[in-house]
């Protein structure tokens, strides 16, 4: 069993946490691989920053609503943490569309990159959950597990039964620290491999837009499988998350939208 313990750069009179700074990264990470898959096709990617500024406001707000009505606490929307992948996503890509129609952008083509360019950030983004021993899974007892006494919140066994409705292990006290599963290096590791793939097909020659639909199929896959994992109080039907009912329909709008654009690429000057 490996014990975390919490990541942060001190400079001055600043403190800046492990997610605060792989959020950073994320963001820049998504900018480059968004122009450059813009102008490895020929076209402008001028815009890029506008767009990765769009994704900043409605991911973090989109993120803090979902969590608000997550845990009916609206004192939580000024909280410090509580930030959820769905939230965030789904908030994203609604400010990013509106920014691109309020502009005239190219809509099918931004949604190519950034098929590329989301799980890049996703990968690099959820290196800050770990960071801050946030987002961590069930007691799980093994040599690969990991505990997080000085977590957001720590893996304590009152922590876990308050928050995640897990049951206390026999002959645990409640400030037993438990050890967990840990999904945030899962993620990481999944995240990767979903944008290897997609780099690999970024070439298509299917009609533009087509790749983003393939992503949405993979994320909705990878995320309701961690989700078995995941600590969680939000589980429905048969102890299925919330998380996962909106994976599968994510997955379902993704093969849905992928043989919308299933068509040849058509021609188009640079743009």
């Amino acid at each position: 069993m490996t014990v975390h313990h919490p990541f942060e750069v001190h400079l001055g009179g600043f403190t800046f946490t492990g997610f605060g700074l792989a959020v950073l990264m994320a963001f820049l990470v998504a900018q480059s691989v968004s122009e450059n898959g813009l102008e490895r096709r020929g076209y402008k990617a001028d815009y890029i920053g506008d767009l990765i500024l769009a994704a900043v406001v409605g991911g973090l707000v989109g993120a803090k609503v979902y969590y608000v009505i997550l845990t009916q606490d609206i004192h939580n929307l000024w909280s410090r943490g509580g930030f959820v992948f769905w939230g965030g996503l789904l908030g994203g890509i609604l400010a990013v569309t509106l920014t691109i129609r309020a502009r005239r952008l190219p809509f099918w083509r931004i949604a190519d990159v950034a098929a590329l360019a989301i799980p890049a950030a996703y990968a690099i983004g959820r290196t800050g959950c770990w960071a801050v021993g946030d987002d961590y899974g069930r007691p799980w007892v093994s040599r690969f597990a990991v505990s997080f006494p000085n977590g957001a919140p720590p893996s304590t066994a009152a922590q876990m039964q308050t928050m995640f409705g897990v049951p206390f292990p026999p002959g645990a006290q409640p400030d037993t620290v438990l050890s967990v599963y840990p999904t945030q290096l899962y993620e990481v590791t999944l995240a990767m491999l979903m944008f290897l793939l997609l780099w690999r097909l970024r070439d298509h020659t299917h009609e533009e837009g087509w790749l983003f639909g393939v992503y949405m199929v993979l994320a909705g896959i990878e995320r309701f499988l961690i989700e078995f994992l995941r600590a969680k109080d939000d589980r429905l039907v048969m102890g299925l998350t919330l998380a996962q009912v909106i994976a599968v329909l994510f997955v379902l709008g993704g093969l849905v939208w992928m043989r919308a654009r299933n068509g040849p690429r058509r021609s188009a000057g640079a743009g």
